[in-house]
Formats: structure tokens, sequence, C-alpha cells
């Protein structure tokens, strides 16, 4: 008697297989998993623009989080004045709708919220906000990534 092979047999197989690789990015290296995420946008704020426009925030003592709950957004930073806490939080949904190109402007965006935060201790839209757009190839307001259910 043979047995048939379900899809969700291959699904599991390719599963054990990508984690026997030691990989959990697929191929072209566009983050699978919620830490291959925060991985590739920590590297990403840190390597590719921290280093060379905001030299003075300290990137590695942001917190990186990942949120499931918000559904209109596709990041947002807060801070805590009273411990100078930065904490940039990415929305998985809005992540899973686009390519980590697209997605990547957002980790662009909050980090520069994050840079007004160090800078300021507040952050906006406005002119300081907007001197860096074009220079960090980010758009001043993200765009919903879900129409809203009034």
């Amino acid at each position: 008697m043979s047995r048939q092979t379900k899809l969700s047999d291959v699904a599991a197989q390719r599963t054990l297989t990508e984690c026997a690789a030691g990989s959990t990015e697929r191929e072209d290296d566009t983050p699978t998993t919620e830490r291959d995420l925060l991985d590739r946008a920590q590297a990403h704020a840190a390597e590719r623009l921290a280093a060379e426009h905001f030299p003075s925030l300290p990137v590695d003592v942001i917190d990186w989080t990942v949120s499931h709950c918000v559904q209109r957004t596709a990041g947002a930073t807060k801070y805590n004045p009273a411990t100078d806490k930065i904490t940039i939080s990415l929305t998985w949904d809005a992540y899973d709708l686009q390519t980590w190109e697209q997605f990547s402007s957002t980790v662009r965006h909050e980090l520069i919220h994050a840079w007004q935060y160090h800078e300021f201790g507040e952050a906006d839209h406005g002119r300081t906000f907007a001197r860096w757009t074009d220079t960090l190839d980010t758009t001043q307001y993200c765009k919903r990534f879900t129409s809203p259910n009034w």
C-alpha cells in the first residue's frame, strides 16, 4: 500500500531541511521569522544607517520588538524619558505583505524617530524629520498597510 504525500508533509520536510541547514532565511536572504526580521533590521540600522548618518545614536541599546497587535502602522518608536530607553516596534503583518526592500524603508523611518528622541527628547514628522527622508530613501509619513474598520 503506497502512502500519499500531503502538502503538509512537504511543508514540514522543508522546515526540517531549513532548520538542519541552520538558516531560517530564504535563499533570497529575506527574513522569514521574527528573529530574522529583528536581526536584519538591527543590522540595517547599525551598519548601514547610524554609522554614517547618526553616529551619536547608540543603536546597540535600542530595543527592537515585533508586534502582532498593531493593525495599521508598519512600525512605531517609543521613548521613555525617565530611562532614555528607545524601543522600535515592527509590525509583522505589515512586513509579511511586503518585500524586505519595501519594509526596510519602515526601519529607516523609525530610526529617524529614534535619533530625534535621542537628540531632542521628542519626535515628530516635522522639519527635523523631513530633512532625512531623501537621504535615507524613506517617506515622511508611513502608509497604512490595511484599511481601518470604522
